[in-house]
């Protein structure tokens, strides 16, 4: 893997205008932070001196079972490594624990994000990447010209792999937090994955393979367009394609590479979601359903056709199916006595989502990811999906990953690389 240095040339911002002044008589149903943190100088305010009354609470009709397993899994998530200490908290509270779902409100700054807020201490907004109290900012890793697409973590490894749009693989040193070395690649990278030692690569016409531990190098052909999603189970790795189909690779132990397998047709259009869980493999598209294919198999068993857009995500959490649109929604999806499909619940966002990712937080509690295209990653504890935090970005967040010791990572569409860590209880209450 040829590797070579690269410098920063900077990003894009994008200032946003500032709202103008509201109406004197007008109030806005949001709750004032300032007034929140014992601090709000404005007479009269235009935002509500007062808590907003709690909402109640999503429960799954089933969600005994997965409170009472402690801490139930996440499918394809992995991570190992070593980052420096936090460079400060900030953020406030997120309200809505102990099981009461809550709606968090706050808007970056966008002149702050940009340096030149001159509103201060009185500004509407945020000025902070994040709002919480669970997890904190540790630092940026610069370098990429373009959206980050894919963040991987190969086993056993120092080292953190991006991918991005402006056709790179950049390679982190975890001690230093300096980019290593980059790898030109010709193409955009749609995705990226771990298993192992092994890191994938998605772009179009192909999936480009390493072993970290063994620096072999593969190139997997036969994709058509762009290479969007790829998931590997029981050595057999699949990847979603531009043209709809999912095309199979089984690894062969013998010659030490994936040899073509199968190609799985039903799509009408691009793949851009993959997850297996269940002996399942199931697949979101652009033709906005998703299909669930036997891993045994290979046939599809079931289309779902509940969500009216884009299928971006897709997250296997306990027994459940999480999904993802463009249509603005979260559907969470259970199994009927019959073993198929269907939707047991449906969160409803302001915003089309873009991507789920599922964690455990400090006390090992599920904790759902959900980016959306404000440029938001919301948090959600599970099952009841109450808020409990939030971050902010410059572009939107198409690529989230988790390290070891509650470090995780998130890269948006400007190629900033952010790195966070979950906060102990001790840390919370300092």
């Amino acid at each position: 893997m040829d590797m070579d240095s690269a410098e920063r040339n900077g990003n894009k911002r994008i200032i946003f205008n500032r709202l103008g002044p509201a109406p004197a008589n007008h109030r806005s149903p949001k709750v004032c932070f300032h007034w929140q943190a014992g601090r709000c100088n404005r007479h009269p305010c235009h935002f509500l001196h007062a808590d907003l009354p709690p909402k109640r609470t999503h429960q799954y009709p089933d969600d005994r079972n997965a409170q009472a397993s402690g801490s139930p899994a996440f499918s394809g998530h992995n991570g190992s490594s070593n980052w420096g200490r936090g460079r400060g908290r900030g953020g406030r509270s997120a309200g809505g624990r102990g099981g009461v779902p809550s709606k968090i409100a706050d808007k970056l700054c966008s002149h702050w994000a940009a340096g030149n807020c001159s509103y201060g201490e009185t500004c509407r907004f945020v000025h902070s990447w994040f709002v919480g109290e669970s997890f904190t900012f540790l630092t940026l890793l610069e370098g990429h010209q373009k959206a980050v697409s894919g963040i991987a973590f190969p086993s056993g490894s120092d080292k953190l792999y991006s991918g991005s749009n402006d056709e790179s693989v950049r390679v982190w040193d975890c001690q230093t937090g300096q980019c290593a070395g980059v790898v030109n690649l010709g193409g955009e990278v749609g995705c990226m994955i771990s298993e192992g030692p092994w890191v994938f690569v998605g772009i179009p016409n192909a999936v480009k393979v390493w072993n970290t531990q063994t620096s072999a190098e593969l190139s997997l052909s036969g994709p058509v367009g762009q290479v969007y999603a790829l998931v590997l189970s029981s050595e057999i790795l699949f990847a979603g394609t531009q043209d709809g189909s999912i095309l199979v690779w089984k690894f062969s132990a013998e010659r030490n590479s994936f040899e073509p397998a199968a190609s799985l047709n039903g799509h009408s259009l691009a793949v851009v979601s993959l997850v297996v869980g269940a002996m399942k493999l199931y697949s979101g598209s652009m033709d906005h359903t998703i299909k669930v294919w036997d891993l045994g198999t290979l046939q599809c068993i079931q289309t779902l056709t509940d969500h009216t857009s884009v299928i971006m995500s897709l997250l296997c959490w306990d027994q459940f199916l999480l999904s993802c649109s463009l249509d603005k929604t979260i559907k969470v999806w259970v199994a009927t006595e019959t073993g198929n499909l269907e939707v047991t619940y449906t969160h409803n966002e302001e915003h089309g989502v873009l991507s789920l990712f599922g964690m455990h937080d400090a006390q090992a509690r599920p904790v759902l990811l959900s980016s959306c295209n404000d440029n938001t990653v919301r948090f959600y504890d599970l099952p009841s999906f109450s808020e409990r935090g939030k971050l902010f970005s410059k572009g939107e967040v198409r690529a989230i990953q988790i390290g070891p010791g509650g470090v995780f990572f998130t890269g948006d569409g400007t190629g900033d690389l952010r790195v966070w860590k979950w906060l102990t209880a001790e840390q919370t209450s300092a």
